[in-house]
């Protein structure tokens, strides 16, 4: 089982906030990210990994807030920005 290790070099603690299948994938996926950044030398994909990653734990800490949300009962076609 793949998991991320805390350390103080590597401040990773913002993944306590995923779930334990979550926090495998995102392991999985930086570590792919980070291999993929070596070896072509394009730190690109690693940071854009690193940074869904972390967002998506922020959203996850913050909740889903007190809004009351409008759901829709049909869908509405949109035109293409």
């Amino acid at each position: 089982m793949l998991r991320l290790r805390y350390s103080r070099s590597l401040p990773l603690h913002w993944t306590l906030a995923l779930s334990p299948t979550d926090q495998e994938s995102c392991a999985r996926d930086l570590t792919e990210a980070a291999r993929a950044a070596l070896s072509t030398g394009n730190p690109a994909r690693a940071t854009a990994e690193l940074t869904s990653w972390r967002e998506t734990a922020a959203s996850l800490a913050a909740g889903p807030g007190s809004a009351d949300v409008e759901r829709l009962d049909e869908a509405y076609p949109v035109e293409r920005p």
